[in-house]
């Protein structure tokens, strides 16, 4: 069930936004508890999320809403949303839909840091030109 526009609109206030109006947000999968990326919202964003249970985001390059899934069909549709206690991110229980990540893996988290640098821990599940048209 979702909260009303008037439960949004208040508890909007508690956020602590930063100096460029972006809070950061974790999407991790709700069932496993796998951690699948990070990224901005605005207060807009967030408020859309909340509203509608699809997941909105904010992006920096473009300078506007960026609804994930819209291009790619990679969606997140929102199960919970929890509030750190700084009140400067927010955590995002979501149910993703195929890969999070533009590069074609589930999750962000692919990289680990080991003895000899940077080693790949998951290759790409679809490759990145079939989500968007065009090589990432």
């Amino acid at each position: 069930m979702r909260p009303s526009q008037e439960a949004v609109e208040r508890e909007l206030e508690r956020v602590a936004f930063d100096s460029a109006g972006l809070i950061c947000g974790i999407a991790q999968q709700y069932d496993t508890g796998e951690v699948l990326m990070v990224a901005w919202l605005s207060r807009e964003a967030l408020k859309e999320t909340l509203l509608t249970g699809q997941v909105c985001y904010y992006s920096r390059s473009r300078q506007s809403l960026w609804r994930k899934g819209e291009t790619s069909g990679q969606m997140q549709r929102l199960v919970e949303a929890r509030l750190d206690c700084d009140g400067d991110a927010v955590l995002l229980l979501v149910d993703q839909t195929g890969v999070a990540c533009h590069t074609g893996r589930r999750s962000c988290f692919y990289r680990r840091f080991a003895k000899d640098g940077l080693e790949t821990i998951s290759d790409p599940v679809i490759e990145p030109a079939l989500l968007y048209g065009s090589p990432q």
